[in-house]
């Protein structure tokens, strides 16, 4: 949506109204900051230097005519004046999230682009697949894939810097969510162990945590959610695992699983993909996470995001039942 400047007219406090035209970005960093509380948070979240956030803030105040943050330490707080505007910039971006979707809805065609961020797991088991489909049922949709772990997405997704993001509640917690914000079930992984296929664990169909007390371990670091809950899995079953190897890619922590060098708990959704050389086992007791799919409720009309989440889904049914 290319559009740059709006109109505002806010009231700050009873004696004062505020009549000018706003960038869009300014808006958007100072909103993100309202969440991110830092300059270096706020940066990272939107992609350019803590230095352009400061800039971008510092423009806003200029334009308002007030102060619309506070140092505070190393962090910052909005004023009051800040709040305000934080508060109905954010109705002003749902407003014309809403008035696209409308426009869309009217059209009844899927066309434009939909932007969708997801983490690696779940990307690689579903968005080819939904890609792949999407192009032949809706040629005129473009879909821009980000790939970006689940907290990312949904930052990227408050911003406005894409249309939908997969998550996990491993790593956010649904109840944690905004109200703003729709989520719907897509489908449930559960964690596997992989090991080499000359492993005295190769060929069982199951094995429990404990039996894994001995092993040496390759851990994915990408997300320090799942590195908690290894962690925690392990010590109730007794024992602190030995982490030999650390990785954030799949592609390293596959390669020392072949060789023998170090076993692994991994998502199910890995197994789904064509794995040489390893052999897989079901964890017991069961590790399970909920993965969904997650929207803007202003957009939940849009023809193409409707359309991406229903062929999404029934690549998730299929894959499930496979």
């Amino acid at each position: 949506m290319q559009k740059k400047l709006i109109i505002l007219l806010i009231p700050l406090n009873k004696n004062y109204q505020l009549e000018t035209s706003m960038d869009f970005g300014r808006l958007r960093a100072l909103r993100e900051l309202s969440v991110r509380k830092t300059m270096a948070a706020t940066a990272e979240a939107l992609y350019v230097s803590p230095s352009a956030v400061s800039q971008q803030i510092s423009l806003l105040e200029q334009e308002a005519g007030i102060e619309l943050i506070e140092r505070r330490g190393r962090g910052v707080e909005l004023t009051v004046a800040g709040r305000q505007l934080v508060e109905r910039a954010n109705r002003v971006f749902a407003e014309l999230e809403a008035a696209r979707t409308d426009i869309a809805e009217l059209k009844k065609v899927v066309v434009g682009e939909l932007r969708v961020a997801a983490f690696p797991t779940v990307a690689a088991a579903l968005m080819p697949r939904t890609i792949s489909a999407l192009r032949k049922s809706h040629g005129q949709l473009i879909i821009q894939f980000d790939e970006m772990e689940p907290e990312e997405a949904l930052t990227a997704l408050r911003s406005w810097q894409t249309d939908i993001a997969l998550i996990d509640d491993l790593n956010v917690p649904p109840g944690l969510l905004e109200s703003t914000i729709t989520i719907l079930p897509l489908i449930d992984d559960v964690f596997n162990v992989m090991v080499a296929p000359d492993h005295p664990l190769a060929g069982r169909a199951t094995v429990s945590l404990e039996e894994l007390r001995d092993e040496c371990w390759v851990n994915d670091t990408a997300s320090a959610n799942y590195n908690r809950m290894l962690t925690e899995s392990c010590r109730k079953a007794g024992f602190t695992p030995n982490i030999v190897a650390r990785s954030k890619g799949f592609e390293v922590a596959i390669a020392l699983i072949r060789r023998g060098c170090a076993i692994a708990i991994m998502p199910g959704l890995r197994a789904s993909l064509d794995l040489e050389d390893v052999w897989v086992c079901r964890l017991t007791p069961e590790i399970r996470r909920h993965i969904f799919i997650a929207y803007r409720q202003g957009e939940k009309r849009s023809p193409a995001l409707q359309a991406f989440i229903n062929e999404i889904s029934g690549q998730a049914r299929s894959l499930g039942r496979a």
